[in-house]
């Protein structure tokens, strides 16, 4: 705190002290920022220890205490070697004490003195001091000094509008020289230094003089500042305020003598390369481009593109770093907090972050977290970057088609900016964050280039150092950024950049996963998301699981969010209207006030076992689901008709199974000719969505056989694998999704082939249980298991079992097929 003042002085009625009854000795008062004059009264702040002590040292006595400016305002605890030899004795009139501490004196000056020795500087400065009395002159010229310092302290009142005109009345009245000099001195625009002079001025007539000369500087300064006003304010009308604000200031440079904007521009300019602390070949780069800009005209097009060219490598953080902060046990801590489940995936970050602890370095693989939507990818990344202390960036490449998204365009196009990864980084502020490329498995390519073949580069640990963005034109280091991706699937994802990245699978969530995730994260979300209190809705787990399974077909929960959002909002609305207080929903007719009807219903009786109908598995991005395959004939030439969208490789699995049912036609008790006579039509039902993959062939031939030899096919068993020519089996991928869709779907038998037993075991037991899986190396084996009862002596069941494999798991009972009243969920690619 500094003690200080700041009102204007004015001057006090009575009679002071005489200077020959002022003491010797007094306390020194250090001030800061103000120079008090004889017969000048005005209230000063005083905050110091020094000067608390002393005016507790005055104020019981004769209330005389010495003032001394301090000659450096910055500093806040003075010696006394930093304060002036001459100042001011005063009288304190008033002290108000302040509730903070510190005080609040009135103080009337008395007259000017000089230090002769200090005393001491503890607890307050004391000093020895002589008075230095006026030198009083009453001539003619004396006076006629007088008159004109009353005529100019008039204009200055006047032109600067800033004191009261009683200060006017109270300078005609003096009639002293000395003591109007000192008024006029206490109240025009000085700075302290300059008041100080005028303090240490003893003669009065040369006072008089110093002070006309700063009244007529003054007065010029007001007036100059007054034609530059009225200037601007004819050039400019009162709609363009902030242009006139700019001229005002460019007038008032002219007339001061300052440099050009031009000049400051380039001075500015030459601070921020400075600062930016860039590598030598960079700032290189950005001075070149600094010397063009000097040579330009500041209104061109082109020194608008340098300067915003300027603005981007001076901001971006070259050498700005976040330390690392990776703790093994704090990291595992915040994935568990931000996520349920998901124990693989969180043991390989936990991996990737214990190597880089030891390492102390983040070169290495780009993670690649792949699941359908919903499932937790994106706040994974940013769980990762708040374990580690870094700066989180989501950069979304959804419908990117354009390589100047990733690698920015060329400064010779208007409106060119830097790419996406520059732009990430310039945003968070630091040269090492965690950047969550999403979505990549949705990046596109067109006439403009192939975004996926930019990001080669910059997902390359060995070439990422030195990445290069069109815009910039010089190298930027993104060797300690931490890439990680999210897909939906792997497909669509170009081989070398899907090389360049290891892949991290997460599945859809289970039934008590989702429970769990509503129950610990989306219910608690929402209520505060609604300005509702936690106690002001309930819902029990069985209504939970409800709104999965019955409101929502999804591997993820963003539905699930939606419904619970739903029954927030009438919930919140019913509570605002006075007609309940509270809401716990236990029973399903409660869960339909909400929500509705159910609509997804289960009902045993939906579906009946029939010939030439098949239930196989299938994934889709948004996790896995079940899928009909109808089969019909009709007179005709042996013709095989498909519809339903189908891919390429799934109308070769069609064909595949029709040449394995053809070429064993007898063993499977077929009438060969009948292939010859008859039209076969395989339908796959939504037929508006694309179909593709080879896993669905045991379910085509499963079938095909069904229509030919009449044989009903179970409803309650699901199937998946592809087919050979031979009729065997071999392993397909998808299965924890296919599971987890046959599970919601109310199937429990599953067919699978037999190679992907060790696939299987990886999934956790919550999904196997309660469900009969069977392992199969030939279609005999799933012919006998798929099929309704027995069925003639040439049937597939005669032959021996080629697998040998035991069916794991067990049956649970009870769970029924669901028939759904839409079809909104399946909006994606099936994949077999």
């Amino acid at each position: 705190m500094s003690d200080q003042d700041h009102n204007q002085g004015g001057m006090p009625g009575g009679a002071p002290p005489r200077a020959e009854d002022l003491p010797s000795e007094l306390p020194i008062l250090a001030l800061k920022n103000v120079v008090v004059f004889p017969s000048v009264v005005l209230p000063i702040h005083v905050s110091r220890e020094k000067s608390i002590a002393a005016i507790e040292a005055v104020i019981s006595e004769r209330r005389i205490i010495g003032l001394l400016t301090q000659m450096d305002e910055s500093m806040d605890d003075p010696g006394a070697e930093d304060l002036y030899k001459v100042g001011t004795i005063g009288l304190i009139l008033r002290v108000l004490r302040l509730p903070e501490g510190g005080a609040r004196i009135l103080i009337q000056g008395l007259s000017r003195y000089k230090v002769e020795k200090w005393i001491s500087e503890d607890p307050y400065f004391r000093a020895r001091v002589t008075p230095l009395p006026e030198r009083e002159q009453d001539s003619i010229q004396v006076q006629a000094m007088m008159r004109n310092v009353n005529e100019q302290f008039k204009q200055y009142v006047n032109v600067g509008k800033n004191l009261p005109t009683e200060i006017l009345v109270a300078a005609n009245n003096i009639k002293e020289p000395g003591k109007l000099a000192d008024l006029v001195a206490a109240n025009i625009s000085i700075t302290d230094d300059v008041r100080q002079e005028v303090l240490e001025t003893i003669d009065t007539m040369e006072r008089l003089e110093k002070v006309n000369q700063l009244l007529t500087r003054e007065i010029q300064l007001l007036n100059m500042s007054s034609r530059i006003q009225t200037q601007v304010q004819e050039e400019v009308g009162r709609s363009q305020r902030e242009y006139f604000l700019r001229e005002q200031m460019k007038a008032i440079q002219r007339e001061l003598g300052e440099a050009d904007p031009k000049e400051a521009e380039k001075v500015e300019y030459d601070k921020k390369i400075a600062e930016a602390n860039m590598p030598e070949e960079v700032e290189a780069k950005a001075r070149e481009e600094l010397q063009r800009l000097e040579r330009m005209h500041t209104e061109s097009a082109e020194a608008s593109v340098i300067r915003t060219y300027l603005d981007t490598l001076t901001t971006l953080p070259w050498n700005v770093s976040s330390e690392d902060e990776v703790d093994i046990a704090k990291a595992r801590k915040i994935l568990d907090e931000d996520h349920y489940g998901l124990e693989k995936v969180k043991e390989r970050l936990l991996e990737f972050l214990g190597v880089v602890k030891l390492t102390q370095r983040v070169k290495g693989p780009i993670l690649c977290l792949v699941g359908p939507p919903g499932v937790g990818k994106t706040s994974l990344g940013r769980s990762v970057a708040r374990a580690m202390g870094r700066k989180f960036v989501r950069m979304s490449l959804g419908g990117v088609r354009d390589e100047a998204e990733i690698r920015g365009h060329r400064r010779t196009y208007v409106g060119a900016m830097p790419g996406r990864i520059i732009q990430s980084i310039r945003q968070a502020g630091t040269n090492n964050p965690v950047i969550m490329l999403d979505e990549i498995d949705k990046l596109g390519n067109d006439f403009r280039g192939d975004p996926s073949s930019a990001l080669l580069e910059a997902l390359d640990p060995e070439q990422n150092y030195n990445f290069s963005d069109h815009y910039l034109e010089v190298p930027f280091d993104l060797s300690t950024v931490l890439f990680v991706a999210t897909a939906n699937m792997l497909d669509t994802i170009p081989p070398a950049l899907r090389d360049r990245m290891e892949v991290i699978q997460l599945a859809g969530y289970t039934e008590l996963e989702k429970v769990k995730i509503v129950q610990k994260y989306i219910l608690p979300r929402q209520i505060e998301n609604h300005g509702l209190k936690k106690s002001a809705l309930k819902i029990s787990p069985n209504m939970i699981r409800m709104i999965t399974l019955n409101y929502t077909r999804e591997a993820g929960l963003r539905n699930a969010e939606r419904e619970i959002s739903k029954i927030c909002r009438k919930v919140a609305l019913k509570i605002a209207e006075g007609d309940i207080t509270s809401e716990n929903i236990t029973t399903e007719e409660k869960l339909k006030e909400y929500l509705g009807l159910l609509r997804f219903e289960y009902d045993e009786a939906s579906r009946e076992d029939a010939v030439g109908v098949v239930t196989g598995l299938v994934w889709t991005s948004v996790g896995g689901d079940i899928q009909s395959i109808e089969a019909s004939f009709m007179p005709g030439k042996g013709q095989l008709i498909l519809t339903g969208q189908l891919g390429d490789v799934m109308q070769e699995s069609c064909k595949a199974a029709m040449t394995y049912c053809r070429s064993n036609s007898q063993l499977l008790g077929i009438d060969d000719e009948l292939f010859q006579k008859r039209d076969i039509h395989l339908h796959f039902p939504a037929g508006a969505i694309p179909k593709d993959g080879p896993s669905a062939g045991i379910t085509i031939a499963t079938a095909i056989i069904s229509l030919f030899t009449e044989r009903k096919v179970s409803a309650k068993v699901a199937m998946t694998g592809e087919i050979t020519l031979k009729g065997r089996v071999l392993p397909v991928g998808g299965l924890k999704e296919k599971l987890l869709g046959a599970k919601r779907a109310g199937i429990r038998t599953i067919i699978v082939p037999k190679r992907n037993y060790k696939n299987i075991m990886e999934i956790p037991e919550d999904i196997r249980k309660g469900m009969t899986i069977h392992y199969v190396d030939h279609l005999d084996e799933v012919l006998s298991l798929a099929f309704v009862g027995k069925g003639p002596d040439h049937s597939p069941a005669r032959r021996q079992s080629r697998s040998g494999g035991n069916p794991k798991g067990k049956a649970s009972g009870g769970r029924q097929r669901p028939r759904s009243s839409s079809t909104t969920q399946r909006d994606r690619p099936f994949m077999y």
